[in-house]
């Protein structure tokens, strides 16, 4: 792999100190440093700050042994301030301007298309439609998604090539039968023209029983953008452990879907909506943001643990999904973030947004899911393919033995 070179300040994000702690490194000897070509600034090489990141740091307050950060260099999505780039491009304004598949292509590639077209093939397509029958209509979305991908690596003997073209290939015809396996909640849109316009178009009928309107599908594609990649989150990380292990892309989702499939990561979303419903059905935003709270008074939807302010996401989502609001429903989404602003200072964060955007969608309760995880199966596609150009199998975490002392 080429020389990556990184300034001090991404150094101190990688590793989680101040930047004057990366200087005191390089006086102890710890870090070495060259200088860029203005003779002032200084750059530190990326294996070197991953050789060192990788030794692990224990995380701040944490209460129990074995838990530690980890830390890896990528190319992927920075996370500067309260603001997220895609291979360098502002996320927020990529949502704006750009579909999912361009994003996608973004991601994987490096290259920003100027439009991008994704073909579910039939035979694809018919695989899934077989082993997604049988399953109750109810499955979660998680767990449904896991089969498809599962039986579609089955039929593709080719999987184990993990070139970056074959990698692209199986990602987007595995995205577009994603979309196509779920049961059906309204209809396609009547033109052919709107619906050839891509993924966000195919989707909303699978998501909602409201017409697809150009305006809610953008909406929709821009929610699939901010949720495709948010640096080593649980299920990205999982995900990257098995692309090292030379997992092909299939297996690759398949670990992403189980990480994601818990009610701490993927699911997040689902409680917001059940709130703002609550709040709807009960004509009360207290008494939703009672049934609501977590534990240590956490409400769903709001803080985040990486933003210092505010979740860049969800502030650019919202503001898209305002001209979609009728008065009631923006009413209540008003109403239950300022019952929230009188019990904690947290922000809404990116789940809020989704869950507002399915309770204006009129969404039956589970499918945020659906917009999760196939939005960030793009990006575990990413890490997989940065991951396939590592070293392999160079995850090897130690563990702290707890058990009873050996015998003898």
């Amino acid at each position: 792999m080429s020389r990556n070179l990184l300034t001090a300040e991404q150094v101190a994000t990688q590793l989680g100190v101040k930047v004057e702690t990366v200087y005191a490194y390089v006086s102890r000897g710890v870090l070495s440093r060259t200088l860029a070509d203005d003779g002032r600034t200084s750059r530190f090489d990326a294996s070197e700050v991953e050789v060192l990141a990788r030794r692990g740091r224990p995380r701040r307050n944490a209460k129990r042994a074995g838990v530690s950060d980890v830390v890896l260099s990528t190319s992927l999505t920075a996370l500067q301030g309260d603001h997220l780039y895609y291979r360098g491009h502002d996320a927020t304004h990529l949502a704006r301007t750009a579909t999912f598949e361009t994003v996608a292509e973004l991601l994987w590639t490096g290259e920003l298309p100027a439009n991008g077209s994704w073909v579910a093939r039939a035979d694809a397509v018919r695989v899934a439609q077989a082993v997604t029958e049988p399953l109750p209509l109810a499955s979660p979305v998680a767990e449904r998604l896991g089969v498809v991908a599962a039986a579609l690596g089955c039929t593709e003997p080719l999987r184990v090539d993990l070139q970056p073209a074959a990698v692209v290939a199986h990602a987007q015809s595995m995205l577009s039968v994603f979309v196509e396996s779920l049961p059906r909640q309204g209809r396609d849109p009547e033109d052919r023209a709107s619906r050839r316009r891509g993924q966000a178009t195919a989707l909303w009928p699978r998501l909602s029983p409201l017409p697809a309107t150009r305006a809610r599908c953008r909406v929709l594609d821009a929610a699939l953008i901010l949720l495709a990649d948010h640096e080593l989150a649980t299920s990205t990380l999982a995900a990257r452990i098995a692309a090292s292990a030379a997992a092909d892309p299939y297996a690759v989702v398949v670990t992403g879907l189980g990480a994601a499939s818990g009610p701490l990561h993927g699911k997040a979303a689902i409680r917001v909506q059940q709130m703002l419903a609550d709040a709807d059905h009960l004509g009360s935003a207290e008494q939703a943001v009672a049934r609501a709270l977590g534990p240590r008074g956490r409400v769903p939807g709001f803080g985040h643990p990486i933003y210092a302010t505010c979740d860049p996401r969800a502030d650019c989502l919202l503001e898209l999904l305002e001209p979609l609001l009728n008065q009631r429903a923006s009413r209540v989404i008003a109403e239950v973030r300022a019952t929230v602003a009188t019990t904690t200072s947290a922000l809404t964060n990116v789940d809020f947004a989704l869950g507002a955007l399915a309770y204006v969608a009129r969404m039956p309760i589970g499918l945020t899911e659906a917009v999760f995880v196939i939005a960030r199966s793009a990006g575990w596609i990413a890490h997989a393919l940065e991951e396939y150009g590592e070293e392999p199998l160079r995850f090897r975490a130690r563990a702290i033995y707890t058990g009873p002392a050996p015998l003898g």
